[in-house]
């Protein structure tokens, strides 16, 4: 995976794809679930209730469209490196 912190919270998920500004039927096509799998995760709050494989593929998409997961449970946008931003 892309980062060191993992998505485990259903309001990690939502904050996540509100950033990147992605629908559920989106995420859900390019992490290779059902758009019903990622509406019933976001129907609830807390811990994600979803298999390992799941997540893992949720947060290989979510991390390369842009966002990091952190320490103390929250999303961020991840930084790009200093080379990226040069002309």
């Amino acid at each position: 995976m892309v980062g060191t912190m993992s998505l485990t919270y259903v309001e990690q998920l939502r904050a996540a794809r509100a950033m990147l500004r992605l629908e559920q039927e989106t995420l859900a096509e390019a992490a290779g679930v059902s758009a019903n799998t990622i509406r019933r995760m976001e129907g609830f709050n807390g811990p994600i209730g979803a298999r390992t494989g799941t997540l893992r593929q949720l947060q290989r998409v979510l991390e390369t469209a842009g966002v990091e997961f952190t320490p103390d449970g929250g999303v961020r946008p991840r930084e790009q490196p200093a080379e990226a931003s040069a002309p």
